[in-house]
């Protein structure tokens, strides 16, 4: 079979497997590269020592739209500075949301604009998260975004919605989400965007997949995301792996 990408995957956050353990499942999983997000300035450096050590890491740098009040213009330099590592692959995961708490949604459209100019600056993609915020998220990225490739991470709107972002030209990632058997918005997605936009991604320790769910993910477990996607739109999952994986190679530089 083709191998898998997991496209986002917080394995720095995993707490009931070690590192190795970690990785070795993966690879038992055909599971060949995991890009791993930074979400606090905390864990910028922590994820880009990750991509530096190990073969099979890459890395996004950034912070979380719930993280922006935590921003300072001095994380754009030392973003620069590690991003002349052909291992960083992408600016991420910045966004917005306004789920959780909608007082300083002007702190995360600033900090958002912030990183997407760095990213056009770097000439790296943006891995979106994008929560209860389509329409600004939507807005924003068509205002400030020159150059850079979008790739919506856990992409949680609908297909109509999904139809825009591939119309843009934008990448839309697909997680464990789908395996729900109540997720019938996620369904309709997974089985409408074209198959030249879709990505995997385990969001891990998010996020687990069904026959896992309730306990932590792990990128290992791309393979049953694959699988239900599989399904939905009757092909192999060998062709659902040869599609993903040669996307997140188009789009990464891989």
């Amino acid at each position: 079979m083709n191998y898998l990408i997991d496209t986002h995957s917080h394995i720095n956050m995993i707490e009931e497997r070690s590192l190795e353990e970690i990785l070795q499942q993966a690879k038992e999983h055909n599971v060949k590269k995991i890009i791993v997000p930074s979400a606090y300035p905390s864990d910028i450096e922590t994820v880009y020592n990750l991509s530096q050590k190990y073969e099979e890491i890459y890395c996004y740098l950034g912070v979380h739209p719930s993280e922006a009040k935590d921003w300072d213009d001095s994380l754009i330099d030392k973003i620069k500075e590690f991003a002349k590592s052909p291992k960083v692959v992408g600016i991420g995961e910045i966004g917005l949301d306004y789920y959780w708490d909608k007082s300083f949604n002007n702190i995360q459209q600033e900090v958002f604009i912030k990183q997407i100019q760095l990213a056009n600056e770097l000439n790296l993609p943006i891995n979106i998260h994008d929560r209860e915020a389509h329409k600004d998220t939507f807005d924003i990225l068509k205002e400030h975004n020159k150059n850079s490739k979008v790739i919506m991470h856990c992409f949680s709107g609908s297909k109509e919605f999904a139809r825009e972002c591939s119309q843009e030209g934008w990448y839309i990632a697909i997680g464990g989400v789908v395996t729900f058997k109540n997720a019938i918005k996620m369904k309709e997605v997974a089985t409408s965007i074209p198959l030249d936009k879709l990505l995997l991604e385990t969001d891990a320790p998010y996020l687990t997949p069904v026959p896992f769910r309730g306990k932590e993910n792990q990128p290992a477990y791309t393979k049953f995301i694959a699988e239900e996607i599989a399904n939905l739109r009757n092909l192999t999952i060998d062709e659902i792996a040869k599609i993903t994986t040669n996307n997140a190679i188009e789009v990464f530089g891989l």
